[in-house]
């Protein structure tokens, strides 16, 4: 799930940026840490429970397919199918809170007036902090 936060905020990066002209000297740029955004917002906690007993299930049945195959490449497919499942699940609870996530990100940049968004962690130094900004566009949302 973490590997997914990363990608959230460089696809936020990505469309703010795409949103604004190219970059120049005018720009203005916001930092976010979408791991705290995420983590705030309304329907994670329980999101992440869910996908928590899914994932637990789905190794279960990933478990007992490759026990019942016997041959190694029919034992990855078996497994490598339930971890399809799992990410399709994973895409069905989590994608929603994304998709609120950056459009709340989009609101603060734009009444901000931010051209460019930046996951805070790849900053070393500058930038508007507007995390918590967000955050409280995301739970007026």
């Amino acid at each position: 799930m973490l590997k997914r936060f990363a990608v959230l905020s460089l696809v936020v990066a990505a469309a703010v940026i795409l949103m604004g002209s190219p970059a120049n000297a005018a720009d203005t740029v916001g930092v976010i840490s979408s791991q705290e955004i995420i983590s705030k917002h309304p329907k994670f906690e329980e999101a992440a429970k869910q996908l928590q007993q899914i994932g637990r299930m789905k190794e279960s049945e990933a478990k007992e397919a490759a026990d019942r195959e016997t041959e190694p490449a029919k034992k990855a497919q078996a497994v490598q199918a339930k971890r399809a499942e799992l990410a399709k699940e994973e895409e069905r609870l989590m994608g929603p809170i994304f998709k609120d996530c950056e459009a709340a990100v989009r609101v603060v940049a734009k009444n901000k007036k931010v051209t460019i968004v930046l996951e805070k962690a790849s900053v070393y130094f500058g930038g508007m902090d507007i995390t918590l900004d967000v955050i409280q566009q995301l739970l007026r949302q």
